[in-house]
């Protein structure tokens, strides 16, 4: 099979577990501080896979200079990106999109297209860490997956939660998940195909800078959900997340 196909086969499974977690959301009333736990353990994992299957890698794979180079310039492009999205330019009613509580805006309020970018600019540097992960190493790229995965499920499940809260339709939610899960999918293919003769130095590069959008992005969109509706106990489930993560790439990696 293609590099790029699985490229892409990877990415719509990564992206799926949006769909997943926003089902998980309608099957199951699940109180606010459940939501919130396990978005903080969707944290833990997010930051193991940055670290070690991205940051450590690429910087194995190249030198300490494109790390330094793409993870700035990846946080800089996703604050400014989300900066856009969410509280300037374009509107700011896509800053709550994965909050499970009341901060969401109601539908009758609009802003229903600006969650839907808000939430693809969110994919987008996983997407990119799938195809060219696939390109550098497979089993960092099964790595990646499984944390990529596991993660989304939480996002998929509180901003569920909350767009419920807001009255927004059933329709809505999983016609924006999925539609996300495609663009996954398409975009990881898409970045196999387009990097297939890259150099070392630029895979790192772009790993990195996926990093750096990716850190970025548990940042100011996650953690803030994490430790409001958790509270205490928020910091013990990153840290079993982390470690989850930092085991399945020791086993999915061979390290």
């Amino acid at each position: 099979m293609a590099v790029w196909v699985q490229a892409g086969l990877r990415g719509l499974l990564g992206g799926s577990a949006l769909v997943i977690g926003a089902a998980l959301a309608y099957i199951a009333n699940l109180p606010r501080r459940v939501t919130a736990s396990i978005m903080a353990f969707g944290c833990g994992v997010l930051i193991s896979a940055v670290a070690y299957d991205l940051i450590l890698e690429g910087f194995e794979l190249a030198s300490f200079r494109p790390i330094l180079i793409g993870t700035v310039v990846g946080s800089l492009a996703y604050t400014g990106a989300n900066w856009l999205v969410s509280q300037g330019a374009v509107t700011d009613k896509a800053r709550h999109r994965k909050r499970s509580g009341e901060q969401q805006t109601d539908a009758g309020d609009g802003g229903g297209l600006a969650i839907a970018v808000g939430s693809l600019l969110d994919g987008i540097p996983e997407s990119v860490v799938l195809g060219v992960g696939l390109l550098s190493g497979g089993g960092v790229s099964l790595a990646v997956l499984s944390a990529i995965f596991l993660s989304n499920l939480p996002e998929g499940l509180s901003s569920a939660v909350g767009m419920r809260k807001a009255g927004r339709s059933a329709l809505y939610v999983f016609g924006l998940w999925i539609g996300i899960a495609v663009a996954s999918g398409l975009a990881s293919a898409a970045g196999a195909a387009l990097m297939g003769g890259a150099s070392p130095d630029l895979l790192a590069m772009v790993s990195a800078l996926a990093a750096g959008a990716l850190l970025t992005m548990i940042a100011d969109t996650m953690v803030p959900e994490a430790v409001e509706g958790e509270g205490g106990l928020a910091g013990l489930f990153v840290v079993l997340g982390l470690l989850t993560a930092f085991a399945l790439s020791k086993v999915l990696g061979g390290g």
